[in-house]
């Protein structure tokens, strides 16, 4: 029994016992074996490979095994997983290519990815009947997927709502606290009473701007100063300064401080002073062939210029030759001696006329023709165009109704009144001054009579007066010209009243007109107006009185 109790392991859990029972004995103490990997020492470890973190133990890689060693991990790249999938194997050995639709599910979920889910449960073998079973789910088993559902969507619309809050929204009404307060003895009054004290703390405006600047300044050294471990201070000599000097950044765009900035020290930062400057040889080149290009030019000019007075120098002889020959002749037509001229003259001549025109008579003969030719041709065209047009007119006039056509004669007679204005028929306002507009000359000029200066007496006479024009424009035209004379009782007035009482509609004759109709005269011709002199609005006393300047409530004749 003892030899039993010695191989066993001794128990995790202290058996409980009773007070009756007798004290146990105190167990003996557990020693727990530990093996560990034993490393070889220095110099001999050839052929020896850590293959353990434990290997290492506390220290570093090993230098003279030549392996990769990752102590403590350190170094080691973390192989991704990746997205490629093992291909596997159904339990009759058939590679499953459905494994990529069920990559990603969450377990549990039924993926329908193979032709065999398609056969109804019924025909299907490959599964028992247990699995054929279509009973519903038990109340437990809805009520647990019901809570799932509620909690993802309770997930989703929380989430939704805290990315809609603002982040941080100030209190408006403030932290509130109580204070319970007790003074103390004042004055020798020991009987103050106590009192409850309301503290709230100010609500700050979120778009208040900040009323401190907060100014960033390089921090102290630490409290002790670290040592500093170099050479004792020197003076720099003139030329280490000069090494040592860094021009300062100047910039061609920026001056914030708004400094002076001497022209050599912005020419230094600009870096010109570094470039050496370089000229192409083709710059030469192009001046060389700009100046041959010139002296050709100016050489060209001057062989022009020296042929044309040549050829005018030549031309001015000519012309001095024929006037000489022509004197002559008329000399010796005065004279009365009329020689035959000779070859050698008329050969002169012809030379000196030749800048005028060509040697050969029947070619200028025929270039006349041809000139008069085409002057007249463009004549007979412009003829033949008038006459079309004439006939084109003519032919709508005809195509023309009769009253268009009377409206067209109409219109043409009233616009064009230059044969009235000839003849006398037309008699406008005598003034030469007023036919004409003043203000079409940018000047005043004053009337013969000298008139107000709101008068207008442009229109003051009529322009067809005494004559048939008014007569023939207030006709009542009607169709009288067809030869129906009846229409407007024939154009006469005693026809015109038998027309106006004939009662066609048996209404009976008005008893009585227009009141005072049969006082006033019977007018022929257009409506003319009188001008109403009369100030019916007093403007013409209020002028009058505002060119006196008098005020009003000063009237010193009172």
């Amino acid at each position: 029994m003892a030899a039993l109790a010695s191989i066993l392991p001794q128990p995790v859990h202290a058996p409980a016992f009773s007070d009756d029972d007798d004290q146990p004995q105190a167990p003996a103490p557990s020693h727990t074996l530990v093996i560990r990997a034993v490393t070889p020492p220095y110099r001999q470890r050839a052929g020896w490979k850590p293959t353990s973190q434990e290997d290492f133990g506390d220290g570093g890689s090993y230098p003279e095994c030549h392996v990769a060693q990752y102590p403590l991990g350190m170094g080691k790249k973390k192989a991704s997983s990746g997205n490629t999938l093992a291909l596997q194997v159904d339990s009759e050995g058939n590679v499953r290519y459905d494994a990529i639709a069920h990559q990603g599910q969450r377990p549990g979920k039924i993926v329908q990815s193979q032709f065999k889910d398609l056969v109804p449960l019924f025909h299907r073998k490959d599964i028992d009947d247990s699995e054929r079973s279509m009973d519903r789910p038990s109340e437990e088993d809805v009520q647990e997927t019901a809570e799932k559902t509620r909690a993802a969507l309770e997930k989703l619309v929380n989430g939704k709502i805290k990315a809609a809050q603002p982040k941080n929204v100030p209190d408006s009404q403030g932290k509130t606290a109580f204070i319970r307060y007790t003074p103390g003895q004042q004055n020798g009054e020991a009987g103050l009473k106590q009192r409850i004290i309301k503290m709230t703390e100010v609500v700050e405006d979120p778009l208040e701007p900040p009323r401190f600047k907060h100014k960033k300044i390089p921090r102290g050294p630490p409290s002790p100063p670290p040592p500093v471990l170099r050479s004792p201070p020197r003076k720099a000599t003139a030329a280490e300064q000069k090494e040592w000097m860094i021009p300062p950044c100047i910039s061609n765009w920026k001056n914030n401080k708004g400094f002076t900035i001497p022209l050599d020290k912005r020419l230094a930062a600009d870096g010109r002073g570094l470039q050496d400057i370089h000229i192409n040889d083709n710059f030469a080149k192009f001046s060389e062939a700009l100046f041959v290009a010139d002296r050709h030019a100016r050489e060209e000019v001057r062989q022009r210029s020296l042929m044309q007075q040549k050829l005018a120098q030549k031309e001015k002889e000519s012309k001095e030759e024929s006037l000489r020959l022509l004197a002559q002749r008329a000399r010796e037509e005065r004279g009365g001696l009329a020689p035959k001229p000779t070859a050698q003259s008329q050969a002169a001549l012809k030379s000196s006329l030749a800048a005028y025109g060509s040697d050969d008579e029947s070619g200028a003969e025929s270039d006349e023709d041809s000139e008069d030719d085409e002057e007249s041709r463009k004549i007979r065209d412009q003829m033949r165009q008038e006459k079309r047009r004439e006939r084109e007119r003519e032919l709508r006039m005809n195509n023309m109704g009769t009253e268009q056509r009377a409206k067209q004669m109409a219109r043409q007679q009233n616009r064009d009144i230059s044969e009235k204005v000839a003849l006398g028929l037309a008699k406008p306002t005598l003034s030469k001054e007023s036919m004409l507009d003043s203000r079409l000359f940018n000047q005043e000029s004053l009337s013969g009579n000298f008139a107000d200066e709101d008068s207008y007496n442009l229109y003051d006479r009529p322009l067809f007066h005494g004559s048939t024009a008014a007569a023939a424009i207030y006709k009542a035209r009607g169709n009288i010209a067809e030869g129906n004379e009846e229409s407007f009782g024939g154009g006469t007035e005693e026809g015109i009243g038998k027309a106006l009482d004939n009662d066609r509609f048996n209404l009976g004759q008005a008893r009585v007109g227009f009141e005072g109709a049969a006082d006033q005269e019977i007018k022929e011709g257009p409506v003319q107006f009188e001008k109403d002199t009369g100030d019916v609005f007093g403007l013409n006393q209020f002028l009058d009185e505002a060119k006196t300047g008098k005020k009003r409530g000063l009237d010193t004749g009172a």
